[in-house]
């Protein structure tokens, strides 16, 4: 009996024809966007009140950059942008929320590293914001640099990066800073602006936050020049459902691939018609162009999250830049091609 030969001209169009059939089969949507459309909402770990990430005002709206990927995520996936449960968590909560199930997403302002995404359980998402860790003083202090904190008391949150990093520094530099350390965000606050503390160290961009939402008169605190760590901030997800981290991605890189195609929020339903451009029909569903079905959405997924919260630097601006009271300039957050790190991989 002959056996069997197959030639490799055969091997290699037979794997071709299995590898169309992979790519023509629709995503699988996953268990958390099962989980996600049978409940009716995203629910999502935020800050307990981070000005310009996540923060509820005096009737419980919640708004911020962060806010406003759990917002998109929602209208992505659900249709409506208000269909988010929003739950706030401070620093020793937010880990064990995600993996426990509690939340879906942690949008919480979270530095992405390697432990968080290694051996926690999660996947670091997206970087949506490229921050430093650095040093709130009074101005009355004098102090122009971090180096003349030495023998000082530092503010700083239990069970963050910053702990870590404000170690390090003082270790490494022979500074002998005395960290005085607290679980709550609003202790944290409490004490640096009673004078407890001489300086308060954590991300810059929280600074600016804490500043502008806490200080009597932001005029007489300053912001130090010194950034002592790279903090690249994302949100999270369990690693258990790579379909939803999927989901999670490029609800983000396409927001920023709508800025720099000129999306707006304003302009999202003309362009969707009336574009000639095939990126732009290819982002919002236009036509017969279809981005949606290997995420296992529909069509006008993109165009329903950028109509509900606007592309990036919409976002930006609103929350953390020029109309926003954190007033933060978006440096290294501008988009790749102004000079910034915000490269949106493409969607197509």
């Amino acid at each position: 009996m002959k056996k069997n030969r197959f030639t490799p001209q055969l091997t290699a169009v037979a794997t071709m024809a299995l590898l169309g059939a992979v790519l023509a089969t629709p995503a699988y949507a996953g268990k958390t966007l099962d989980t996600i459309k049978s409940r009716g909402q995203v629910v999502c770990g935020v800050s307990s009140g981070v000005n310009g990430f996540s923060a509820a005002d005096s009737t419980g709206k919640w708004t911020g950059l962060d806010v406003d990927v759990c917002r998109g995520l929602a209208a992505a996936v659900l249709g409506d942008a208000d269909k988010v449960k929003f739950v706030p968590l401070n620093s020793q909560q937010r880990f064990t929320a995600l993996q426990s199930g509690e939340v879906d997403i942690l949008a919480r302002n979270t530095t992405l590293t390697q432990t968080r995404d290694a051996s926690l359980g999660f996947f670091a998402t997206v970087t949506n914001y490229y921050d430093g860790q650095g040093f709130m003083v009074p101005v009355k202090s004098k102090i122009k640099s971090a180096k003349q904190l030495k023998g000082q008391t530092v503010c700083v949150q239990s069970g963050t990066t910053s702990e870590k990093n404000l170690a390090s520094y003082s270790k490494a530099n022979g500074l002998n800073i005395k960290p005085i350390v607290f679980e709550q965000f609003d202790a944290a606050n409490a004490a640096y602006f009673s004078g407890r503390c001489l300086g308060y160290t954590t991300d810059a961009s929280g600074l600016a936050s804490i500043r502008s939402k806490e200080a009597k008169d932001p005029k007489d605190h300053v912001i130090l020049a010194d950034l002592i760590s790279k903090e690249p901030l994302g949100p999270l997800v369990r690693r258990d459902d790579a379909e939803w981290f999927t989901i999670v991605k490029w609800v983000i890189y396409g927001s920023f691939e709508a800025e720099e195609f000129g999306i707006t929020q304003a302009n999202v339903d003309e362009l969707k018609t009336s574009s000639t451009d095939p990126q732009v029909q290819r982002l919002l569903g236009g036509g017969k162009e279809d981005s949606g079905k290997v995420l296992g959405l529909d069509k006008d997924w993109l165009a329903r999250a950028i109509k509900a919260t606007g592309n990036y630097g919409e976002s930006f601006e609103r929350n953390l830049g020029s109309k926003s009271a954190v007033n933060l300039p978006r440096g290294l957050n501008k988009q790749w091609n102004q000079g910034g790190l915000i490269y949106g991989y493409p969607v197509r």
